[in-house]
């Protein structure tokens, strides 16, 4: 059976068109890079689909090219949120002709949260402005157990931090954030020919699924400070560079089973969970506030 708002969608002008019409240019204040290939936009949809049930969530809009994929693709309630305020009155248009289905939110996408914008099961699914996306995915994986995904475009240096493992230069404090709370992969990378303005860098499109078999960490509180002191100084030995955490470092990495001698690029998601325990048991699990990898 036919969709009409599909239908509908379908039937408009190219966004380069639209965009140019309206006179639209990239703002590098808001880290903007129009993406106007539909078969890409679409595949990004398809890829943190399905789309038919609950609240997609897009951040960084822009003109709508991914949202009119999101929509394409079948979302039924697609939010989209937008900071500037020209892109916000671009949209205008296409949140009136899909009646209902689109909603476009003027605001600071760092200061919301996205479970209060519809009903659940939550997707995030978003070319992420270059400016914030670190910031971003960071408050979203702290909740990503409220999300049944998050369907990412990152510069490919972020995405490679994100799903890196032990023992390469891209593991670092987002590494071990990323891999204690969700299972991460890179889907497919995109030139920068394909973007307009086109970046510096490839960008690559990443999905996090929530991580059904975390290890106990004792405290996420714990575990971000572990991880920190460690990276802080990554080509020292551990027995150096937890010294930072004023605790008995010895004990700690004792009561670990961690080698002092070990470095942090070398240690599991799993041995820093236990590394946080240790310090959880040295001097309790803290207050909730989080400190930022």
């Amino acid at each position: 059976m036919s969709d009409p708002i599909i239908e509908a969608v379908e039937r408009l002008p190219a966004l380069r068109v639209t965009v140019a019409a309206a006179g639209l240019t990239a703002d590098k204040r808001f880290g903007q890079h129009f993406l106007f290939d539909l078969n890409l936009t679409r595949r990004i949809a398809r890829a943190g689909g399905p789309l038919d049930a609950g609240t997609v969530i897009e951040v960084g809009p822009g003109p709508g090219g991914l949202t009119r994929a999101l929509l394409l693709e079948g979302g039924q309630h697609v939010v989209a949120i937008e900071k500037d305020r020209r892109m916000v009155a671009a949209l205008e248009s296409l949140v009136e002709l899909t009646r209902g289905r689109l909603t476009v939110i003027e605001a600071d996408a760092l200061g919301l949260d996205p479970t209060t914008l519809g009903p659940a099961p939550y997707r995030i699914i978003a070319n992420l402005p270059y400016n914030v996306g670190t910031p971003l995915v960071i408050a979203w994986l702290r909740a990503i157990d409220q999300y049944e995904s998050l369907t990412l475009m990152f510069q490919k240096e972020v995405a490679d931090r994100l799903t890196a493992v032990p023992g390469g230069d891209a593991y670092g404090r987002l590494s071990v954030i990323s891999g204690y709370f969700a299972q991460s992969g890179v889907l497919f990378d995109i030139p920068p020919e394909a973007f307009t303005p086109p970046p510096k860098v490839v960008s690559s499109v990443v999905q996090l699924l929530p991580r059904k078999d975390r290890p106990d960490c004792g405290s996420v509180l714990r575990l971000e400070q572990v991880t920190a002191a460690a990276f802080g100084q990554r080509r020292k030995m551990l027995r150096a560079s937890l010294k930072s955490l004023g605790v008995d470092t010895t004990a700690l990495l004792s009561d670990a089973q961690i080698e002092p001698t070990a470095r942090a690029e070398e240690l599991s998601v799993a041995e820093f969970s236990r590394l946080s325990l240790a310090l959880v048991a040295q001097i309790g699990p803290g207050r909730p506030e989080t400190v930022s990898p």
